[in-house]
């Protein structure tokens, strides 16, 4: 009988004789400078940006899908467990080593392909960096739309690991809307292409199972990616609210009013003031809460749709209303939103960040909910929004060096996940659930819920290798039960 990523054992207790002789065939294999086993190498790679640490038995560094279906092979073989890695900027534990694991680090599979100007797509490695795709691309008039703050140095393995988001998603869609294709490794080292250029491809979506599923069905080591073409012309505004209330009501009748913006951001009071005292970006530190609202599109066009946000912003009491005067400045504001993880060690050295989502008529009350659960905690809270689709990153600044500080600051984070959902909400809007959530996928899912999705999860990997103990709870998968 095989066994369910459920129950896995922990391979914690398998011999370090076992171990060395993976290491061995993956030096063989890739040589010496391409596997890690050193413990000092091995505690480079114990974290990806979130709070968990894992632990890996070896870490390979492949250039190749022929080097990455070999390594897994290998893997499999000894009945070790695998975990792929891109550049370790997700925050919810979802690419971190589990006891006696090979951890697979895709960041040397960063090669360009292909491009299809006409068609607007290309074929990149998963190590490929998000931003400097879109920089490779800049002068062919294509960009790639998901652009998550960590874009400077996140991969689009990463990306299609989680499903990230960003910004500009808003009326773009996430990862999921620009990937079209896959060529990815199973469990068991077999190389499987998964959807393709093709539209409407028949049979079932299972390109679409994988984009998100935290490296848990199969490793993407190829990705056709859709690009998207630039604007013509763009128009970013900064609007200042005296508190949340207003801006959250303004970006709830922007919506509303048929218009989507290709992105519209909301940071609140404390979170402006960290970021202005950080970039210099030009924010009103004296504001309850500002937007960050962008129209692109003939210019015909981008002047009615500002006209309108203006319109709909001075209707709700916007205190002020600015519009970018040129590129540089532009440019400029963006940074201050996407450097806002950054600004926090100002004051403190860490921080955890929450993903959740909520209804955008709910987000007076899951704030206000989110700050009372801070100061029962004693916490430093700060808010960020990608509010116009509602996903909601309540922001906790602590120092982990205190004693008992994480661990109080994740429970304090746990109840803010669990007001999102009371209010109708979900647990992650684009960084995954990883081990970080794992444990609170059934105030979500049913069991019946749970259980189906372990089953599709066994169905591409009955050993439960692929990074196992994550995303999933303990229990999903039930027994069949008999029928009456």
């Amino acid at each position: 009988m095989t066994e369910s990523p459920d129950t896995l054992p922990s391979l914690r207790g398998r011999s370090l004789a076992g171990h060395m002789d993976v290491v061995a065939q993956l030096a063989e294999l890739l040589g010496p400078d391409r596997v890690r086993a050193h413990p000092l190498d091995l505690l480079i790679y114990a974290k990806d940006s979130g709070v968990s640490s894992g632990e890996a038995a070896v870490v390979a560094l492949p250039e190749s899908t022929g080097e990455v279906a070999e390594v897994m092979r290998i893997a499999a073989a000894a009945g070790m467990p695998m975990v792929a890695r891109g550049a370790g900027t997700g925050l919810a534990g979802g690419a971190i080593g589990v006891p006696g694991s090979v951890l697979i680090v895709l960041t040397r599979m960063n090669e360009i392909f292909e491009i299809d100007e006409v068609g607007a797509t290309a074929w990149v490695g998963p190590g490929v960096i998000n931003l400097e795709l879109s920089n490779v691309l800049e002068n062919r008039g294509l960009h790639f739309a998901p652009d998550p703050a960590s874009q400077q140095s996140a991969t689009v393995g990463g990306n299609v690991g989680t499903n990230a988001g960003g910004p500009h998603c808003l009326a773009e869609g996430s990862t999921i809307a620009h990937v079209l294709g896959m060529e990815v490794v199973t469990a068991d080292g077999e190389v499987v292409t998964l959807g393709g250029a093709a539209p409407d491809p028949p049979g079932y979506d299972l390109r679409g199972l994988v984009v998100g599923s935290e490296g848990t069905l199969a490793i993407a080591t190829r990705i056709l990616v859709r690009l998207t073409r630039n604007p013509p012309d763009t128009v970013t505004m900064l609007i200042a609210f005296t508190g949340i209330t207003d801006a959250t009501r303004t970006v709830s009748e922007i919506i509303s009013s048929g218009l989507v913006p290709a992105a519209l951001e909301m940071l609140d009071g404390p979170m402006i003031e960290a970021v202005e005292n950080f970039v210099h970006a030009g924010l009103p530190v004296e504001a309850g809460a500002v937007l960050l609202a962008e129209v692109v599109g003939h210019p015909d066009c981008t002047a009615a749709e500002a006209s309108l946000i203006r319109e709909i912003s001075a209707r709700n009491d916007a205190t002020e209303i600015r519009t970018a005067s040129n590129e540089a400045e532009r440019v400029l504001l963006w940074k201050g939103r996407k450097a806002a993880f950054g600004a926090i060690a100002q004051s403190a050295p860490d921080y955890y960040l929450n993903d959740t989502v909520v209804p955008r008529t709910r987000f007076v009350d899951v704030v206000d909910e989110t700050y009372a659960i801070a100061d029962r905690y004693g916490l430093r809270l700060l808010n960020i929004f990608h509010a116009g689709d509602g996903n909601f990153h309540p922001l906790v600044s602590y120092d982990a060096s205190e004693p008992g500080m994480t661990e109080k600051v994740i429970e304090a984070s746990h109840e803010m996940a669990q007001a999102a959902i009371a209010a109708g909400g979900t647990l992650s809007g684009e960084h995954g659930i990883g081990v970080e959530k794992r444990d609170l996928m059934s105030q979500v899912f049913s069991p019946d819920d749970l259980d189906a999705q372990a089953r599709i999860r066994e169905a591409f990997d009955p050993l439960g290798l692929l990074n196992p103990g994550k995303v999933l709870p303990e229990g999903s998968r039930r027994f069949d039960r008999p029928t009456t």
